[in-house]
């Protein structure tokens, strides 16, 4: 057998080759490539998706979170210094858009069981100066949404969600980018709804901050040449657009073959020295990864890549304890660090065959 790649790209984008190639033929005759008819198209679907009432198509991830705070400073809720609550267990980019916009950044433990943020550690860290909680929906699993919008009301805080890894999950019915009260989305390539480049979007149903989001993305225009904010270059462009509109008709159906897999690792995989991800039914889980723990990770990840199947750390080291914030080392988040020594990520994605699903089980039992 071939080696097994965590992700191939390749052959996950071959099933939608023919729609991506008239996507992109639609866009290059239109003669239009920035702010068309393809990213409202988008928007329009991709809000109706969520059940929000906006979608603003942005540059990337980073600067959807970015955008929603500049928002919010805009609007007077928010200013530089005041503290964000964020999960110590992310990828960096949800503490770097605290940082970009002159907030502070507060690093809070996770779940050992679910891995995402805790509410109960979050109590302990509100101050006077808190001003926000960012959810980040890790790996695909919904955060305890409920919890965190008790504490949300309870200190009159926003609760925004970074769901850059969870397009499509459920938590009570609703999808997610509708749980709160902004979302950020990232459509890198890898993700469960990805485009072929960088691209984002924020979600909302208010009224106020989607206009400013939209203005602000777009230089702070909302007319040609007349400059309301000082705002950023980060527009979803046509080329994206398009794409994505393509992979949206399929994210659910690209969603249920991930759950799949994930179900079939969950119900093979026996060996007592790997620790299986579990699953809090409250919320959906679509598993944009599927993540194992083990003492012996280093050793585990070079017996399965001697066996030609290929594994990725999210993340080796918690936010707090990169070079970028090497102040705030001093953090106590003592599951995110146990995490960061143990976690490692699976083959997982549509396209995977059962011969590969069958080996990668296979191989991780006789692990030893």
């Amino acid at each position: 057998m071939e080696p097994i790649l965590f992700l191939n790209l390749e052959r996950e984008n071959k099933r939608y080759a023919s729609e991506f190639k008239e996507a992109a033929s639609r866009v290059i005759d239109s003669g239009w490539y920035i702010l068309g008819e393809e990213k409202e198209k988008f928007e329009k679907d991709f809000a109706a998706y969520c059940g929000t009432n906006h979608c603003i198509g942005v540059g990337n991830g980073l600067d959807a979170i970015r955008l929603i705070l500049m928002g919010y400073m805009v609007q007077g809720i928010m200013e530089e210094g005041d503290e964000i609550i964020v999960p110590a267990n992310s990828f960096i980019a949800t503490a770097l858009a605290v940082s970009q916009c002159g907030l502070k950044p507060i690093f809070v433990d996770c779940s050992i069981h679910t891995y995402n943020i805790d509410p109960a550690v979050i109590l302990k860290k509100v101050s006077s100066k808190t001003k926000a909680i960012i959810a980040v929906h890790l790996y695909g699993q919904v955060a305890a949404m409920e919890e965190l919008r008790i504490i949300a009301r309870q200190y009159n805080l926003k609760l925004i969600e970074d769901a850059a890894q969870a397009h499509g999950a459920i938590y009570e019915g609703w999808k997610v980018g509708g749980l709160a009260d902004a979302a950020a989305f990232s459509f890198y390539p890898v993700k469960n709804l990805g485009a072929l480049g960088d691209a984002g979007a924020v979600t909302t149903n208010d009224d106020s901050l989607a206009e400013i989001v939209r203005a602000l993305s777009n230089y702070g225009s909302d007319d040609k040449y007349i400059h309301k904010y000082k705002g950023l270059n980060s527009r979803l462009d046509e080329m994206q657009a398009a794409i994505l509109s393509v992979r949206l008709k399929y994210l659910d159906e690209d969603n249920k073959r991930r759950i799949e897999i994930a179900r079939y690792y969950s119900e093979n995989i026996k060996n007592s020295q790997i620790i299986l991800p579990e699953v809090d039914h409250v919320g959906s889980h679509v598993f944009h990864l599927y993540v194992i723990r083990s003492s012996r990770r280093d050793r585990l990840q070079q017996y399965l890549l001697e066996n030609g199947i290929h594994t990725q750390i999210h993340y080796p080291l918690s936010i707090h304890k990169q070079e970028a914030y090497s102040k705030l080392r001093s953090v106590v988040v003592p599951v995110a660090e146990c995490l960061q020594e143990e976690v490692l990520s699976l083959p997982l994605y549509p396209s995977l065959k059962s011969e590969e699903m069958h080996k990668i089980v296979e191989v991780l039992n006789q692990f030893s």
